[in-house]
Parts: C-alpha cells; structure tokens; sequence
C-alpha cells in the first residue's frame, strides 16, 4: 500500500488544524506557510475533509477551518480513508460478499491479503490526532532545544 500527497499533505494539515485551531480558526495560508503546501492543493483537501465531516469552515473575517470532532475522536484511518478512499492493499474481490470472484473457493493468497488489510487497518485505527499532535508539539520542543544548544 502506498499514501500518496493526498494522505501525507491531508494529515499534515490536519494536525496543523488541531495545533492551531485552539485559540481562532486556522486559515489555508497559514497551514500553507508552515506544513509547505500550496493554497490550491490545500483547498482540495479541505473539501474533501469537511465532506468526511472531519472539519468544520467558518467564513467571515477570522475564519479558517477547526476540527468538527474532538481530536481524541479523530484517527489516522479516519483522515486516510476520506482522502485516499479504500485502504486495501489488494483489489480482491474475495473481500466482499457482494462481489464475486471465480477464484475464491480455492484461493488462498485472500488469507494473505485479509491479514495485511486487518493490520492496516487496525493500525492506523489505533492512532489518534491526539497522539500525533503531542509527538508534534514534542518533536517542535526538541527542535527549540537543540537550536539553543547549537548557538
């Protein structure tokens, strides 16, 4: 399975959202200046997140986008899932009932397939917007740190 920009620059500018939004709503040239993402891609991605309902747009002066949900209800999979789609690693149709695969009765690389999907899945279930916010503001605190040690 490979993430592409959409996924990596989306959950970027997620977490961007979730550091930032605490205080006012955190504008698209914000997160542009400080995650290195152009405007216009990022407007896709806020379309694509608050359809999945993962932010909220508030228009007007001092507008921007905020979380719709808390952070700690926010995973990983969440923000992959309504940007890159589908998780799977293998379109196998043996995954789905509805579907129908010639091959299923004696296939066993499906075993092998299911098991990778269940550990993706369950993977990035796991981690929450929370945890990644608190490794970012931990990883900005060491950057500071190491700055003042290296002056």
């Amino acid at each position: 399975m490979k993430i592409s920009t959409k996924g990596r620059y989306g959950l970027r500018a997620l977490i961007d959202i979730a550091q930032y939004s605490e205080i006012e709503p955190v504008s698209i040239s914000s997160i542009s200046a400080r995650q290195d993402i152009s405007e216009r891609y990022l407007e896709q991605l806020m379309a694509l997140l608050k359809k999945a309902g993962l932010i909220k747009s508030i228009r007007g002066a001092g507008g921007g986008y905020v979380l719709a949900k808390d952070v700690s209800e926010i995973s990983v999979g969440d923000v992959l899932r309504a940007l890159e789609g589908n998780l799977e690693p293998v379109e196998c149709a043996a995954f789905h009932e509805e579907e129908l695969c010639e091959a299923a009765g004696g296939c066993v690389t499906k075993y092998v397939w299911k098991k990778i999907n269940e550990s993706i899945n369950r993977t990035v279930d796991e981690i929450d917007l929370k945890q990644l916010v608190e490794e970012s503001k931990q990883v900005q605190q060491d950057l500071t740190v190491q700055k003042k040690c290296n002056n």
